[in-house]
């Protein structure tokens, strides 16, 4: 009889003697467990896939470690019967990591009879990134769906955040698009899986370069924060890292070579960058960004039309009009002339004059809001006194405040020296105060403020208890020709250049305004001036 030998599994007998060498270097989650459950076996890859240490895994039961409640049904069928057409088969499942998010897992479970009694062997592979790319199908359809179908912008931006947070499951999703109007970052849209949860960490405005979005704006480039808890750098981040929040992902949203805002995902667990994830949100931000830019395109369409129709109501109403009183006035003093006292004629001439130089300053407007827009009017830096330029401006309004009983506050040092355009922020000054004073009724007040803070920067404010600005106006304050509907309502002259040109002095000199929250009736413009301003960021 021939003798039978044992097979042969590999070539050198002493190249594996403990099964434990290949566990611990395979790439793959191993565990073993008994057929109650407990834990037997733990590679380093299950503590990497899983987030327990051997030590804190063994002994445990699998159902309480890694096994969520959808998942409980399907674990029992491996410990049930040995059914052959779930052991060494590849199968998806649902796990649980230690920090409690779960992810999508492929898994192979095979079965040995021990001494001990019977051992279940399982290889874990986390398809995390596989399931994200799978759905994304689903995601890039409704995307594409819910742009094609939107109405408006801010619709459009939810159909995005909602098919982002629904399909692919992150907590937080949300669209930010530019204000440059306002200088800020305004969320478009936002989805949140638990809003009361997250109720502190959500915000609506952000400056350009704060915190993600606005850093993401401010660099167009993708950002990743694989640990919101160690983001020193942003109070929003540890906001949402104590909301349960710990990895975060922004994407710019561009378009024509500009970009035009970012969206960002955060997610419940941390994990390190993922080309796949930053491919698929670059892929949706695409998508975002070619709808605003054909969006855009429709919009200035529409905004030239309207820009035409206001020039003409301008030339209707604001130019006609003096235009009428000169004429009509001239022909009466010409018709009256022989019957007419001097106090008449000086009357009859001052009332010319007034319409003449309202005809004036319309066309300076024009010429100054021509010549700033396109750079070509100089802004002149020298070492200036700001406060000096506040009291000469208070001055002239003075009797224009006086006949309407208005109250004139005034709120600074008694000397400011910055390095600006004396008579452009002069400019300003007489812009902001003639209308403070046209739109506050009588008896009401007018403060001016301005403060400077430690890094070199002026706070000048102008608030009124005026007829106020509409919260529908609001973003529409600073186009040409664009006057408020209380302003319209109540017949009050107007040419709607004068914040526009304000707006473009303030840039000119690396400032800003805007229109700041205001408690009670009235409206307060809030400007930031730099005492210095940097190298460049005023035309000369």
């Amino acid at each position: 009889m021939s003798q039978t030998h044992p097979p042969r599994l590999w070539c050198g007998e002493d190249v594996l003697r403990d099964p434990r060498t290949v566990l611990a270097a395979v790439s793959e989650a191993y565990l073993a467990v008994d057929a109650s459950g407990r834990v037997l076996a733990w590679n380093p890859a299950a503590q990497s896939t899983f987030g327990y240490s051997l030590e804190q895994a063994c002994g445990r039961m699998i159902q309480d470690l890694i096994v969520p409640a959808r998942s409980l049904a399907q674990l029992a069928g491996f410990f049930a019967g040995r059914d052959a057409a779930v052991l060494r088969q590849r199968v998806q499942s649902w796990l649980r990591h230690r920090d409690g998010h779960e992810f999508p897992a492929e898994l192979t479970v095979t079965v040995t009879d021990e001494a001990s009694g019977t051992v279940f062997h399982a290889f874990v592979h986390d398809v995390t990134v596989t399931h994200r790319a799978s759905r994304f199908s689903a995601v890039d359809g409704a995307v594409s769906r819910g742009l094609a179908e939107a109405e408006s912008s801010a619709v459009a931006a939810q159909h995005v955040v909602e098919a982002l947070g629904e399909l692919m499951g992150w907590p937080v999703t949300e669209l930010w698009l530019a204000d440059d109007d306002r200088r800020l970052l305004a969320c478009a849209g936002r989805h949140l899986r638990d809003a009361r949860r997250l109720d502190r960490f959500t915000v609506d405005e952000i400056e350009f370069g704060l915190w993600l979005p606005g850093r993401v704006y401010q660099q167009s480039e993708p950002l990743w924060i694989p640990d919101l808890a160690a983001d020193s750098a942003s109070a929003r981040s540890r906001l949402a890292a104590r909301a349960g929040l710990h990895v975060a992902v922004g994407i710019p949203i561009s378009a024509g070579g500009h970009t035009l805002g970012a969206l960002c995902v955060y997610g419940d667990r941390i994990e390190d960058p993922e080309d796949t994830l930053v491919a698929l949100l670059g892929t949706v931000a695409a998508r975002v960004g070619q709808y605003l830019d054909r969006r855009r395109a429709e919009e200035l369409a529409v905004e030239l039309a309207r820009t035409k129709d206001e020039f003409l109501a301008l030339v209707t109403h604001e130019l006609r009009n003096p235009l009428a009183v000169i004429t009509g006035t001239a022909a009466l003093f010409d018709e009256d002339l022989g019957t007419l006292t001097v106090e008449d004629q000086r009357t009859y001439l001052k009332t010319i004059i007034n319409s003449a130089q309202r005809l004036s300053v319309i066309a300076d407007d024009l010429l100054d809001l021509a010549r700033l827009e396109s750079g070509h009017l100089a802004i002149d830096i020298t070492d200036t006194d700001l406060s000096a330029i506040v009291v000469a401006a208070v001055r002239a309004i003075e009797p224009q405040a006086a006949a309407k009983n208005i109250t004139m506050h005034v709120r600074q040092p008694g000397r400011l020296p910055m390095y600006a355009d004396a008579h452009r922020l002069r400019q300003v000054a007489d812009n902001l105060l003639s209308n403070a004073v046209k739109y506050t009724p009588a008896g009401g007040t007018v403060t001016i403020t301005v403060e400077v803070d430690e890094d070199g920067w002026i706070t000048w404010t102008f608030a009124d208890t005026g007829i106020g600005i509409p919260e529908a106006d609001r973003p529409r304050m600073f186009r040409r020709f664009y006057r408020a509907s209380t302003a319209l309502d109540q017949r009050i002259p107007g040419t709607g250049l004068g914040l526009v040109i304000t707006r473009t002095i303030l840039e000119r000199h690396g400032g800003t305004i805007d229109l700041a929250r205001h408690a009670g009736p009235g409206t307060t413009f809030r400007l930031r001036l730099p005492v210095k301003p940097a190298p460049g960021s005023a035309g000369h």
